[in-house]
């Protein structure tokens, strides 16, 4: 190599290095030349290589597009007096029982062992898959030795641990469930059966067959109760237990969904996307049994964050609703405070038109920090919202921004009363406070409406830029 580096090849050298013999493929026999050399019978049996680890640029497309399916390196083989459909190297499964684990040395190898179980005794060709979250008891390596395929996902989290299986999840269906032996592997088969049939996600219904002890009584009669109602309050998805753990969906719903959290919120999640997606969402009962080994659940902690998670995700209820009642209510407060209006037997003075156009201002805020959550929603998350889709197609800009001065002319015109009043009496005292009030709440809310105008109209520019 010269010290200017390494010497371009001439045209004579190219020539010269496509006319030598090209090696053949592989140790043994003939392949011809351009073509892929095909597998030997050796190569097709079963091997099991150890628990595969995800590279973490893998991970990191994972996490950002959970769809996108890492390459692993490693099958499980038959586990020890089962019968499990054989998967060969480059054949697809049709069926993936993804678990996630987190310190389940005490089950996961009997969780394992059902799952193959279930899926031989039905005949569903299938892998077992394992993501094991950062576990310090030996959990992975339990799983790989009882024959499932065991994933790395070192960030802690339900839902993290769930992206990493459903990553290097193979098979046409996906069915998850919990480690901790509280689910019936033997209605795995129900969850593909139900899949066949046309649906794109399938729940198991707990709430009418919980053994006891299986569920503490704060989590079956109020926090489940409660979650699954608010659910279907927002989002009218049907679902009676919409945190029920043991699922079945598609695999190729994943795109669509686009899951991303990575907490125990991770299941309102699902359930949410599916039902704005207007998917084939079924239910059907299963048992729910008490659980082996030590519960990882806070149920305040989690219940918060399953509530949060559809607060943040319905900026109609959060926002929109408690918003325009408050506007209302402060528009009628004042109105009667100011007219002086005799109601419920006594007069109402000043200082309830003070409170008023407190709900007032607070209300219109409110509403219009809603109306920006729902463009942002909208426009950078792909949301779906009939109601706001046909407010935008009807109302422009220039719509809001016509009102909004509106609002704030009409307070002008109160003040240039007060004024003028002063005025006539010479710049003395003055007596018109609820006028004032007046005034000043319209200006107030008039411009909050022409620059929320302005913010909805600028966040809108994603959808032409």
């Amino acid at each position: 190599m010269s010290p200017r580096g390494p010497r371009r090849p001439t045209a004579r050298s190219r020539r010269a290095a496509s006319a030598r013999p090209r090696p053949r493929c592989g140790g043994t026999g003939s392949h011809r030349p351009g073509r892929r050399a095909s597998r030997g019978k050796a190569d097709r049996s079963l091997r099991y290589a150890g628990p595969a680890r995800i590279p973490a640029t893998l991970r990191a497309r994972a996490r950002s597009a959970p769809w996108q399916r890492p390459t692993l390196v490693s099958t499980a083989e038959h586990t020890s007096g089962t019968v499990q459909a054989p998967i060969l190297d480059g054949d697809l499964p049709l069926v993936s029982v993804v678990i996630p684990c987190l310190n389940e040395a005490a089950n996961i190898e009997e969780c394992v062992r059902r799952s193959v179980t279930a899926l031989g005794e039905a005949g569903l060709a299938g892998e077992v898959i394992v993501a094991d979250n950062d576990s310090e008891d030996g959990s992975a390596e339990l799983a790989a030795a009882a024959g499932a395929r065991v994933v790395h996902e070192p960030r802690r989290g339900y839902g993290s641990a769930y992206l990493a299986g459903f990553a290097a999840a193979r098979g046409e269906y996906i069915v998850m469930l919990d480690a901790d032996m509280t689910y019936p592997f033997e209605q795995i088969p129900r969850f593909v059966d139900e899949l066949r049939d046309g649906a794109q996600l399938v729940m198991g219904d707990r709430m009418d067959n919980i053994q006891p002890g299986a569920m503490p009584w704060l989590h079956r009669y109020v926090g489940n109760p409660l979650l699954s109602g608010t659910l279907n309050l927002f989002f009218r998805t049907g679902i009676r237990d919409a945190h029920c753990g043991m699922r079945g969906f598609r695999r190729s719903i994943l795109p669509t969904l686009d899951l991303r959290t990575t907490g125990m919120e991770f299941a309102s999640e699902m359930v949410i996307r599916a039902s704005k997606e207007k998917l084939d969402i079924r239910e059907f009962a299963i048992e729910y049994h008490p659980r082996g080994g030590e519960s990882k659940l806070s149920s305040f902690r989690d219940g918060w964050r399953h509530l949060r998670f559809l607060l943040v995700h319905s900026p109609t209820h959060l926002f929109v609703l408690p918003g325009a009642a408050l506007a209302l209510f402060g528009t009628l407060v004042m109105m009667v405070a100011l007219a002086q209006i005799e109601l419920f037997g006594r007069e109402w003075d000043l200082h309830t038109m003070v409170a008023g156009a407190l709900f007032m201002i607070v209300g219109t805020q409110v509403l219009a920090l809603g109306l920006c959550a729902h463009a942002y929603g909208t426009y950078f998350m792909g949301e779906k919202d009939p109601w706001f889709d046909r407010m935008r197609a009807r109302l422009r800009l220039e719509h809001g921004l016509m009102l909004g001065g509106a609002i704030v002319l009409a307070g002008l015109v109160a003040a240039a009363v007060i004024t003028g009043i002063w005025i006539d009496r010479g710049f003395g005292q003055l007596s018109e406070e609820r006028l004032a009030v007046l005034a000043a709440t319209l200006m107030i809310v008039g411009i909050q409406v022409f620059f929320s105008s302005f913010l909805i109209s600028i966040l809108g520019l994603r959808r032409t830029g």
